[in-house]
């Protein structure tokens, strides 16, 4: 299992880094949806569809979606702010769901308000990504959003297995703990501070960014288990096997799903771009 995690990161790492990074324009928003599409693929499956065909017309249906906002991002500029919101509104929705999970699965038990779920997890972060291609310092946001969310992942990794004592979603997922999450957050906000005093951030840009970013963390943390959640009620351990030893493509951006969209209306509530 660890060979084939390393010979998989091995071959996926410069890919993944190529595209997030060399792309721009069209190149990058149809990399992007690749990604997402492959991500729909799998999620047909977590919404209970198990035949191929059914699956790929899912992932279909979200590669035409994909394809439609980006072609509609100049005559209908708010659809991208729509969709962003939209996102915000799952992901708060999405903390009840966990929390009362299996007692709310019956709000999503059917094949369809599964698939619209799905809509509600991919195709924002596609947008959120898109539009930090076309912002200030656009890489670096890219950067930004994935160093917070490996940072509580990293941070989150040691202080469970040393601290961990209280389960955080035991019913969801078994593995998590209430010192995982905050040590994950501590870590997290360490990088931001370092970020801001190299930076020469003033006291109020500090309080902005320390609570964005735990905004951001937190809801990169609902969107891991808000996968969970559904992967607990399909019965499967893993979104797919497309990444040998790694799982699927869902179980690698599932806490990005959720942080992207956030940070990304954090951002444009502070006027770093334009919806």
């Amino acid at each position: 299992m660890l060979k084939q995690r390393v010979i998989t990161a091995l071959i996926l790492l410069p890919i993944a880094l190529g595209g997030f990074f060399l792309l721009d324009g069209a190149a990058f928003a149809a990399f992007i949806g690749l990604v997402v599409t492959l991500g729909a693929w799998e999620w047909a499956r977590l919404a209970g569809i198990e035949t191929q065909p059914g699956r790929i017309a899912y992932a279909a249906l979200v590669a035409a979606l994909v394809l439609l906002l980006y072609l509609a991002r100049a005559g209908l500029p708010w659809l991208a702010g729509a969709v962003l919101l939209l996102a915000m509104l799952w992901w708060l929705a999405a903390i009840a769901l966990v929390i009362g999970y299996p007692a709310s699965s019956r709000c999503w038990s059917t094949v369809p308000v599964r698939l619209a779920i799905g809509l509600l997890i991919l195709l924002p972060a596609w947008q959120g990504l898109v539009l930090f291609k076309e912002w200030p310092l656009a890489n670096w946001l890219i950067v930004a959003v994935m160093v917070l969310v490996w940072a509580a992942d990293i941070g989150a990794y040691f202080a469970g297995r040393t601290f961990g004592r209280r389960k955080l979603a035991p019913r969801v997922s078994p593995g998590k703990s209430w010192e995982g999450l905050y040590g994950g957050l501590a870590f997290s906000l360490l990088i931001v501070v370092g970020v801001g005093l190299c930076r020469g951030w003033a006291p109020v840009d500090f309080v902005k960014g320390l609570l964005g970013a735990a905004l951001v963390v937190l809801l990169s943390v609902v969107g891991d288990l808000a996968e969970s959640m559904f992967k607990r009620q399909a019965g499967v351990k893993d979104s797919s096997n497309l990444l040998p030893g790694h799982g699927g493509v869902l179980d690698r951006i599932d806490s990005l799903t959720a942080a992207i969209p956030v940070f990304a209306v954090l951002l444009w509530s502070q006027g770093w771009g334009t919806l």
